[in-house]
């Protein structure tokens, strides 16, 4: 299946200036050479030098398709080990299409998703947590979550977890080998050195393991729900962080009937927010089933915003503060941030009051802007990104996780058989199952299924 020559268009589908159309594949310069003919003089592609671009026209007997842009990688310097043509023509279309059924009929198949990476994979280019490293680094939609990839896919993750496996592998091969001369009652292993070793994999393991409570939010989005009573400025405070009119906003209560949802880069962290309908007892059924929804968005929220209305409160602030306590007291392990809108209609001594009521509050008129700033540095401040500002690997992958927890437990077993005085031939079945499950990250252990599931999520041309 993998020996033939595939084609797919590698750029987004539509009309667009340019488009790219990639070949790979043991014929990939032969059938594109057949097709292809030169503005300046005779030449054919498969003579021409590895990394060099031709100009030339894409034609069919006598008929002219397209003038086009023909890079050439010639094996093993190419992504996917193979010779590849990448044809750089006008994004028509139908262009598009003419020019891939051609090289349909002349002998390629077309990729199935993900099928290019997966060659880079099977030809020893990437090992399979930097193939996938591909596939999150064309989905990431801000800073983090791009940095994330680069380093993971430039293989950060893949040698830290190569390196921890060798080692193992070696202690291992030791302790195999003592089972061969039990008779003699010999250990070639040194036991100190193995523990050592042990609580050394033991704590990376920890460490990539509570890693991935960061990766996920910084791949996926933090969801903050914003949480009232009617007519507070939710609404206004989600145009205020978005810098635009998104949601819908009305002096009439009960205006956000249902939650409205965007998300906006801080920092280099992207944030969900969702603006709830506001809590209060109502008749009204379209309303009503507003604010269970409400109630829904606050569980699959990580941070929760209380906001109320400074100036309408301003004389029972009391119930605010229950009302606080309720949020809290329900959702005690989600950050609550509370924060008093509308201050620009309040006085010094009104503020005043507010700030010795309430306590953490956060001053803010989203009408005019002021206190959005401390807003988002706040919200900054509750994810932990000191891992990533040091540049250190961050899981995102929820498969990486299920190995390093499946890793995690083989090793503390190893660790106890060593503490307990375990024989050699028991221990090495723990130790052979967590090298096995550290190959299934980088893929030196691997299935067919595993590998249809993975690719199966790129993008076709990829």
């Amino acid at each position: 299946m993998h020996n033939d020559t595939i084609v797919a268009l590698a750029t987004p589908s539509g009309s667009g200036a340019i488009a790219v159309i990639r070949l790979s594949g043991k014929d990939a310069i032969s059938i594109a050479d057949n097709h292809f003919k030169s503005v300046k003089k005779q030449k054919s592609l498969n003579d021409q030098k590895t990394h060099t671009i031709h100009l030339g026209h894409i034609i069919e007997d006598e008929r002219t398709i397209d003038e086009v842009l023909v890079s050439i990688f010639k094996n093993p310097n190419s992504y996917t080990g193979e010779n590849v043509v990448e044809i750089s023509c006008h994004g028509s279309s139908y262009i598009q299409q003419e020019i891939i059924q051609l090289f349909l009929r002349s002998g390629c198949r077309m990729a199935t998703a993900g099928e290019f990476t997966l060659r880079a994979f099977l030809n020893s280019k990437l090992d399979l947590s930097q193939a996938e490293a591909v596939a999150d680094l064309i989905s990431s939609d801000n800073e983090a979550s791009h940095q994330i990839a680069m380093q993971q896919m430039r293989g950060g993750f893949s040698s830290e977890i190569a390196k921890l496996r060798e080692e193992l592998l070696n202690f291992a091969s030791l302790i195999e080998l003592e089972l061969d001369f039990a008779e003699e009652d010999v250990e070639f292993a040194d036991r100190t050195q193995f523990k050592q070793l042990i609580e050394r994999i033991n704590f990376v393991l920890k460490r990539l393991i509570d890693s991935f409570a960061v990766g996920n939010v910084i791949k996926n989005g933090i969801p903050v729900a914003i949480v009232g009573e009617p007519n507070v400025g939710k609404s206004t405070l989600l145009n205020a962080l978005l810098n635009e009119d998104r949601a819908i906003v009305s002096e009439i209560a009960g205006t956000t009937r249902d939650t409205i949802e965007d998300e906006i880069s801080i920092g280099g962290i992207g944030f969900r927010f969702i603006d709830t309908a506001g809590i209060r007892e109502t008749e009204d059924v379209v309303e009503s089933i507003g604010i269970k929804k409400k109630k829904k968005k606050i569980e699959q929220s990580q941070v929760v915003i209380y906001l109320f209305d400074a100036q309408m409160n301003i004389d029972n602030l009391e119930d605010v503060r229950i009302e606080i306590e309720k949020i809290r007291n329900k959702h005690p392990q989600k950050p609550l941030m509370v924060i008093a809108n509308k201050i620009d209609r309040l006085d010094d001594i009104q503020l005043s009051k507010i700030n010795t009521t309430i306590a953490d509050v956060l001053l803010l008129s989203a009408k005019t802007g002021f206190g959005v700033e401390e807003l988002t540095n706040s919200l900054l401040n509750l994810i932990n990104t000191g891992a990533l500002r040091n540049n250190e690997t961050i899981i995102t992958n929820s498969r990486h996780y299920d190995a390093l927890l499946k890793a995690f437990e083989e090793i503390q077993k190893v660790q106890h058989g060593l503490e307990t005085g375990l024989s050699g031939d028991l221990l090495a079945i723990d130790i052979r199952q967590a090298l096995y499950h550290f190959g299934e990250i980088t893929g030196e252990i691997t299935n067919d299924d595993l590998l249809g599931n993975i690719f199966a999520n790129f993008c076709i041309g990829k």
